[in-house]
């Protein structure tokens, strides 16, 4: 690509795109014109919701402002989802029907929701995914006395806890766990699967290892109904997007942008994918906030690259363990890495602190 590239969209405004935007900040706009499409000013930090749900924080506390740091960099700021692309003409489509072309185009827009396609329509179905979308519908839903939280990793245990702790609702709400066949936490290690175990167990939170289904208005496995339930939370992944495969665009067999070890699309070199809406052809990376937002400066670094007519060369590398830190929503939290596990206040305030600094990081921009 020659130097100063006319146009470049950055599509989505996840993690690793709060890192583009301030190394645009920092180091200067590599091109003549930038634009930044995203359906929310702010981006909301998930680690911080369960904190937000049992009081920890305020609601605005977990935010980036998007809006603010676009300004800064020189960044137009479109607001509205991408619903399409034809990389071969190179343009994207919007929720609105807009067309906007560009020269080099980045995607960290997330995953999509799986709770309907997995679980089926219920009136009180909640996906935690967008999360935004998660935050708006708690704050206007009714007290829920009962509520199920269907998925058994991180991101449902922690939506648990939270919900089984949260604040200005009347009482204390009785929380179930469903976690499926595939169990607690099954990508994390024994020694933490006890530690969370046993705090579901002091908490009063009730564990299901089944399979559940939504089926004539119940919340159903195999051995029968597990009603009644005010509410029920799908904490169940990310799923993939229509529009990349539809478009043209080489995705894996789920629908995830298939990308190289530079997060570059494997098909179409002038398109770059980070994030739960990419899916690395080197390695397997999981689908985790924490890759998202380690990969995030890699990717500025090789948008940099491109944009000045070289090759791109950063690459993000995984840790052979990742650290996970677990809010039990009571002031203690759960760590794991790799086979350790911990439990305590300080496990609390260390998350407290990595979290804060995250944040503060941007805001300081």
């Amino acid at each position: 690509m020659s130097e100063k590239q006319n146009n470049v969209m950055l599509v989505g405004g996840g993690h690793a795109h709060v890192a583009v935007l301030a190394d645009w900040i920092t180091n200067g706009l590599p091109c003549k014109r930038a634009s930044l499409l995203t359906p929310y000013r702010h981006l909301r930090y998930s680690g911080m919701v369960p904190g937000w749900l049992a009081g920890q924080y305020g609601r605005d506390q977990g935010v980036v402002d998007l809006a603010a740091l676009a300004e800064r960099a020189g960044v137009q700021l479109l607001l509205g989802p991408c619903t399409g692309i034809d990389p071969e003409a190179r343009w994207i489509k919007t929720g609105g029907g807009q067309v906007l072309e560009y020269d080099l185009v980045s995607f960290d827009t997330g995953g999509v929701g799986r709770a309907q396609d997995l679980l089926g329509k219920d009136p009180r179905l909640l996906d935690v995914r967008p999360i935004d979308r998660f935050v708006e519908r708690l704050e206007q839903s009714e007290e829920a006395g009962r509520i199920a939280v269907v998925g058994g990793g991180a991101g449902g245990v922690e939506i648990a806890f939270g919900l089984r702790n949260r604040q200005g609702k009347g009482s204390q709400p009785e929380v179930t766990l469903v976690t499926g066949r595939d169990g607690l936490l099954p990508n994390l290690s024994s020694a933490v699967r006890r530690k969370v175990a046993n705090e579901l167990i002091r908490q009063g939170i009730t564990l299901v290892v089944v399979d559940a289904r939504l089926e004539g208005g119940d919340l159903v496995t195999e051995a029968g109904s597990l009603e009644p339930f005010d509410m029920i939370v799908a904490a169940l992944g990310s799923g993939a997007p229509d529009w990349p495969g539809a478009g043209g665009l080489a995705t894996d067999a789920q629908g995830f942008i298939s990308v190289d070890q530079h997060q570059r699309s494997i098909s179409h070199p002038n398109v770059f994918a980070t994030g739960d809406v990419a899916a690395r052809q080197d390695r397997a990376v999981a689908h985790s906030g924490v890759h998202a937002v380690m990969a995030g400066p890699i990717l500025a670094q090789n948008l940099r690259a491109v944009l000045s007519g070289k090759e791109p060369r950063r690459v993000y590398r995984p840790r052979r363990a990742s650290l996970y830190l677990l809010s039990t929503s009571d002031g203690s939290a759960i760590l794991s890495y790799g086979p350790f596990a911990a439990q305590g206040r300080w496990v609390a305030k260390l998350k407290h602190a990595i979290d804060n600094r995250w944040i503060s990081q941007y805001a300081s921009l």
